[in-house]
């Protein structure tokens, strides 16, 4: 346990040695949850470190290409090599299994709400590879959903200061109107959709 703590550690020196760029190699890396990346990047914020701006612009470039890489393996290896090899960017068999049910219910919007709900906003990537859905449509809805994600973390951090690993029990006040906010625009996307496809019967 010592070591795995030295070796985390260690990351975190990097990153705050490496600044605007340690945030972002830290997010594509998927290493550490991002959050905590993210909380720890508030945090060399309220430091002086570093700016809120300059966080925000890495955080949401790091945390996009992330995704990015996430897609391509999706689109390019499938689902066997996610499987086999998931574990190593934090990603499990039932994240993968939520995920695919939820795009194929709700569809390349999915890609934006899905980001703020815990079990598949990490993998709700590799189902949008492994359709192929169009690239730069997943990158604006990838990047619509990190720009709100980063900026709620690093200002948490930043709040938190040194207290900054304590960022899951600050988050959680806000995660749940979050979460309430994505599952409502879920819904009205449907419906949306729904009439869509109504419309067009119709009008056969």
């Amino acid at each position: 346990m010592d070591v795995i703590h030295n070796i985390v550690g260690q990351l975190f020196d990097w990153i705050q040695s490496l600044g605007y760029f340690g945030i972002m190699l830290g997010l594509m890396l998927e290493v550490i949850p991002s959050e905590i990346v993210l909380a720890y990047g508030g945090f060399l914020v309220s430091q002086g470190n570093i700016n809120f701006l300059g966080a925000m612009i890495f955080g949401t470039v790091g945390g996009v290409i992330a995704q990015l890489f996430i897609y391509w393996i999706g689109r390019y290896g499938g689902r066997p090599v996610l499987e086999r090899y998931g574990k190593y960017i934090l990603i499990q068999k039932k994240h993968i299994d939520h995920s695919e049910e939820w795009f194929r219910k709700y569809g390349t919007g999915v890609i934006f709400t899905a980001r703020f709900v815990p079990v598949v906003r990490h993998a709700i990537s590799i189902p949008a590879g492994i359709s192929k859905m169009h690239t730069g449509r997943f990158i604006l809805l990838t990047t619509l959903a990190v720009i709100p994600w980063t900026a709620l973390f690093i200002y948490l951090g930043m709040v938190l200061g040194d207290q900054w690993e304590h960022i899951n029990e600050k988050a959680a006040p806000y995660i749940m109107p979050i979460l309430l906010v994505a599952l409502a625009l879920m819904i009205i996307y449907v419906l949306i959709k729904w009439m869509n496809v109504r419309k067009k019967k119709g009008s056969v």
